[in-house]
């Protein structure tokens, strides 16, 4: 079995809920899951891991400070995330609001660490990943368990290489 670890950031509860459910679809994906506020997250969960979500909100384009800091506290074990699954979700208040740009800020510090970073599914729109615009609706928490379960079956196939 897998393991998969989804980390977060939430001040108004909009990202908690999708890190829920970006956890409920790594377990129905067969993973073993843990699921972490970012404040309690440990570099020593991340490197015991097959798979990492990271969720931050959008905020003025970018994640969090929070998140900020746990990535770059991830500089001391660089090396030990390579070719582990990495996916990335978020939240924001507005349409316009930096979704996509916080996505790439997450999925490029996993590019560093050398991980194989995967989207949601082009079932629930394909892109860079899960994204919310405040509290999530149904359809972004299905995208959430959709890119939970897309990160299982990969963190499983690398896993059993």
């Amino acid at each position: 079995m897998s393991k998969v670890l989804v980390v977060y950031h939430s001040r108004s509860g909009n990202t908690a809920k999708m890190a829920e459910a970006v956890a409920e679809g790594a377990k129905n994906g067969g993973a073993d899951v843990v699921l972490k506020k970012v404040e309690e997250a440990t570099l020593e969960e991340m490197t015991a891991a097959d798979g990492i979500v990271l969720g931050a909100p959008t905020y003025f384009g970018s994640l969090s400070g929070e998140m900020k800091s746990f990535i770059d506290r991830s500089v001391r074990i660089r090396g030990k995330l390579e070719s582990k699954v990495g996916a990335a979700f978020t939240s924001s208040g507005s349409l316009s609001g930096g979704n996509e740009t916080t996505l790439i800020s997450i999925i490029e510090a996993m590019l560093i660490h050398g991980m194989i970073i995967v989207g949601d599914p082009l079932e629930t729109g394909g892109h860079y990943g899960a994204v919310a615009v405040g509290a999530p609706d149904a359809g972004a928490l299905i995208a959430c368990r959709k890119l939970g379960e897309r990160v299982a079956k990969f963190a499983k196939s690398i896993a059993s290489a």
